[in-house]
């Protein structure tokens, strides 16, 4: 995300614009951070509880978070969600759909888009007698787009489901590249009669392929901008990791009009980072959440997650979390979610503020 940052200051800084360009699609065999906007998470609801919903998801967002809850589903579901990042440059919109097929299996399909519009391309402003023009100025768009088709099923075994979901990635950095991805997940979930879930969702299971192409006409318009910064052809390809998440829930009735679910999950990557327990094979980051609701109509929600070793000035470390909160109003099929996440500022990622939408088509009926 910082990446988009840079590309605002384009304005003054021509020679930025390559080196955003390069940065974002320069590529090892495989990469510790590939496609993440498909990493940030859809549904205000989930949101509110620090993505701590992979064991017990079962509305139209399950194609997301763990496609095995989709088989959950009553009826077709519609869902909507929108979030802003860094004041309101970058955009990230979502949209879904799902539909029961019977009794025992269910599809869905959802669209992710996160962009920064409008990003002044002055690759043009100084002309070949070296004068500025303004008039050379153009806009472009970088944007990356996730497209998600799902398929769950129940299995023989009582409360156990499998979901699989097959991805196409798409992003594009104006003319000057664009690139096509490819990947697949699969979730199961475990329901017991006595009100605990489990769930298991692998993401990129078969580390998701990225294939770049560079318009080599606007690459070579801004090579050696800068003496000493020649700007090399990127690397065409990239592989995402494989990531983990598990989760275990509990439901508790209370008073018959009363509901609290608590979740804890736990998020794993084949890499070493700054998670809270890190290894050179795999790191682990938990995640906590819980939703109280009052007659299935009004929920309040709140969790923490995104727990991190930062090193600070003085070497030392300091762990820091993201805390979240959210609340929600179910009415006749129509649920509006919202979410406010890092309160009070507590880990280096932004807050946001987050929308959503979800209905049921049993309104109509």
């Amino acid at each position: 995300m910082c990446i988009f940052v840079k590309i605002l200051h384009l304005k003054k800084h021509l020679p930025l614009l390559l080196f955003v360009c390069s940065t974002l699609i320069f590529a090892q065999t495989t990469r510790k951070y590939s496609n993440e906007f498909m990493n940030i998470g859809v549904d205000a609801a989930a949101l509110g509880m620090a993505n701590a919903v992979v064991a017990h998801s079962g509305d139209v967002n399950s194609g997301y978070w763990n496609p095995a809850g989709l088989v959950q589903l009553e009826d077709n579901q519609l869902a909507l969600m929108h979030s802003s990042y860094f004041a309101n440059i970058a955009n990230y919109n979502y949209a879904a759909y799902a539909m029961p097929l019977d009794e025992r299996s269910a599809v869905g399909i959802s669209l992710i888009r996160f962009g920064v519009d409008d990003i002044l391309d002055t690759t043009q402003l100084i002309d070949e007698q070296g004068n500025i023009n303004y008039d050379n100025i153009n806009l472009f768009s970088a944007a990356d787009y996730g497209l998600t088709v799902s398929y769950s099923r129940r299995l023989p075994v009582p409360g156990l489901n499998y979901g699989v979901n097959a991805k196409i990635i798409r992003r594009v950095i104006g003319d000057f590249a664009s690139s096509w991805g490819f990947g697949l997940d699969l979730g199961v979930q475990f329901h017991t009669k006595n009100s605990w879930f489990f769930g298991f969702m692998a993401r990129d299971i078969t580390t998701t392929f990225n294939a770049w192409a560079i318009d080599e006409d606007k690459l070579s318009d801004i090579q050696n901008a800068v003496d000493g910064q020649n700007q090399e052809a990127p690397e065409g390809t990239e592989l995402t990791l494989p990531k983990i998440q598990l989760g275990m829930a509990k439901v508790w009735e209370i008073n018959y009009d009363y509901i609290l679910r608590a979740e804890l999950d736990l998020i794993m990557r084949f890499e070493e980072n700054n998670d809270l327990i890190s290894t050179s094979f795999v790191s682990i980051n938990p995640a906590f959440g819980f939703e109280f609701g009052y007659t299935d109509m009004v929920f309040l929600r709140g969790g923490m997650g995104n727990f991190q070793n930062e090193l600070q000035i003085d070497n030392t470390e300091r762990m820091s979390f993201q805390p979240s909160f959210g609340v929600g109003f179910k009415y006749r099929g129509i649920q509006v979610d919202y979410a406010f996440t890092d309160i009070g500022d507590q880990s280096a990622a932004l807050y946001s503020n987050v929308f959503s939408l979800k209905l049921d088509f049993s309104i109509f009926r």
